[in-house]
């Protein structure tokens, strides 16, 4: 238990860097998206094939890989777009609104009813995300449209928790499981990043640098190190955990990119995580 909440933890971290790569990135959005997850792919497999005895090796579920494929793509693509037009803090507590979307999916598949904890923090939350609108307005001409992406990215990420965690129930490898959705990852957002003309390739080292350090400690640590988790931990605790990733992923944004925190930023930021927390203890 306490391995797998430190390797949460450090996935967490890990991610929570990911929006200051993109920031600097060179290529655009969607773009940077497949670069995150092709340039790992390669190292994925290469330690999947090295680290896993042929014996020990589990082919997983073929249309689950490709679910969690998907979801990882349209993770990503909104993600980094959003990324691009609201802040830094804005984007990522957005995102990690996929905690209670979890667990209104597991009440669907249930059909059970919501208890009155989760229903206020369901309440606190959307309360959260009105104030952090409300900076975004004041603040940027493409903040509202960057905290509507966010929100999908939520949609995403939620749907991307919930299969892999039925792929580790399952009994997927976290070596396989992360090359095989990164490969599903890759050949899904190319053809999106083509067709939406953006800036492909970078133009200096340090471009490389970036997309290099965006898929090998973003993508490639980081989420394996959440797949390892979630083998160990409940998948709606292990979204709880991930609130950690916003909080970090502000603080790199102040001290990487100056990225100031209003005071009602932070309060609805506040009111946010404290919302998915009731929410996941009501759950």
């Amino acid at each position: 238990m306490n391995r797998a909440l430190t390797a949460l933890l450090l996935g967490a971290a890990c991610i929570a860097l990911s929006p200051i790569f993109v920031r600097l990135s060179e290529a655009g959005p969607t773009a940077t998206a497949f670069w995150r997850v092709a340039l790992a792919v390669p190292v994925l497999w290469f330690f999947y094939l090295v680290k896993t005895k042929p014996s020990g090796r589990h082919p997983g579920n073929g249309w689950l890989l490709v679910a969690a494929g998907l979801a990882f793509a349209g993770d990503l693509a909104f993600w980094h777009s959003s990324i691009q037009l609201t802040s830094v803090a804005n984007s990522t507590l957005l995102a990690n609104l996929a905690s209670i979307f979890v667990t209104l999916a597991a009440w669907l598949f249930r059909r059970e009813k919501p208890t009155a904890v989760f229903l206020a923090g369901l309440a606190a939350a959307l309360a959260g995300v009105a104030l952090l609108v409300k900076t975004s307005l004041e603040f940027s001409s493409t903040g509202l449209l960057g905290d509507a992406l966010g929100v999908v990215t939520a949609l995403f990420y939620a749907w991307y928790i919930l299969v892999v965690k039925a792929l580790r129930d399952r009994g997927a490898l976290t070596l396989h499981l992360m090359a095989a959705t990164s490969t599903v990852t890759a050949v899904i957002l190319l053809p999106v990043a083509l067709a939406s003309g953006e800036p492909m390739l970078p133009h200096s080292g340090h471009g490389w640098a970036i997309l290099l350090g965006l898929a090998l400690v973003s993508h490639a640590l980081g989420q394996g190190l959440i797949a390892y988790a979630l083998a160990h931990l409940p998948a709606t605790f292990s979204s709880v955990g991930l609130l950690l990733q916003p909080v970090i992923a502000a603080f790199f944004a102040w001290t990487l990119l100056a990225e100031p925190l209003v005071p009602l930023q932070v309060l609805g930021g506040l009111v946010v995580l404290v919302g998915i927390y009731l929410a996941r203890r009501g759950s």
